[in-house]
């Protein structure tokens, strides 16, 4: 065991992701031997150099393939095979080009799951596995399984719901708030296991104003210079990474970490 540590959405902003890594320890861009990195998605567009954090993200994957963990955003998800791109101004062809190679060969996966040294599981996607997408699954009673049936590429995993804001949408897409955390506050058995997610957030971090219910309010709390909230759901956490860079990148923020943990993923079954 050692640290696993989750990065949010770094936007096109690779400066954002080498600070980063100098946070972590890395030594000329090389992670320590005892850490494991979650990244969970939206690496590329809104910043300026895309190209430049996707190749960050390759030399770990080419030198430290245990240790870096690429998780796929919506983001990148419009560039792969059979996506409609979104984005106004589109990544460069080179970058369309890895990204479809790292989504072929296994190394961009849908999801990895976290087991901290109290035993607690938490699944780690790009934005939350909503209740009905839980239910859809087959309703996993693990994190680990739950990695392990979204890394198989379900159908669910491309669903946008009603614009991301209900809970038919899928781990790539869905809002916080209405869509991940409701549900799963009104659901009546157990809540199977934690979360840890980017994409979107219950609050605005610039501001520090709150954009949620009251209701969701009374069970969260905000970690305003790391950029970290946490929502208590059924004796759970779910936890949101997104440090909200936009186009100019956030003054302060940081990875979230965990000491004494393990991680599991498991490598799609290509076809």
């Amino acid at each position: 065991m050692g640290r696993v540590v989750a990065v949010g959405d770094v936007g096109g902003h690779a400066d954002q992701l080498r600070w980063a890594l100098d946070w972590l320890g890395a030594d000329d861009g090389r992670l320590p031997p005892d850490l494991v990195v979650i990244q969970v998605g939206d690496l590329v567009d809104r910043g300026p150099d895309s190209l430049g954090a996707l190749d960050v993200v390759a030399r770990l994957l080419d030198e430290q393939p245990r240790q870096w963990i690429q998780l796929v955003g919506n983001h990148e998800s419009q560039y792969l095979p059979g996506g409609t791109v979104f984005w106004p101004d589109p990544l460069e062809e080179e970058g369309v080009t890895r990204l479809r190679e790292w989504w072929a060969d296994g190394r961009l996966r849908v999801a990895a799951a976290v087991r901290t040294v109290d035993g607690d599981e938490l699944l780690a996607t790009h934005a939350g596995l909503t209740l009905a997408g839980w239910q859809q699954l087959g309703e996993p009673r693990s994190a680990v399984l739950a990695a392990e049936l979204l890394n198989e590429r379900p159908e669910l995993i491309w669903r946008t719901g009603e614009h991301a804001r209900d809970d038919q949408a899928g781990p790539l897409w869905a809002e916080s708030g209405a869509a991940l955390h409701e549900p799963w506050m009104g659901y009546r058995g157990i809540v199977p296991f934690g979360q840890i997610h980017g994409h979107s957030t219950i609050v605005h971090f610039a501001d520090q104003r709150w954009r949620c219910t009251g209701r969701l309010r009374q069970r969260a709390s905000v970690d305003w210079h790391a950029r970290h909230v946490r929502v208590r759901v059924g004796g759970r956490l779910f936890i949101g990474v997104d440090p909200g860079h936009g186009r100019t990148g956030a003054t302060r923020w940081q990875p979230l970490t965990f000491d004494g943990a393990t991680v599991h993923t498991a490598t799609p079954s290509l076809r």
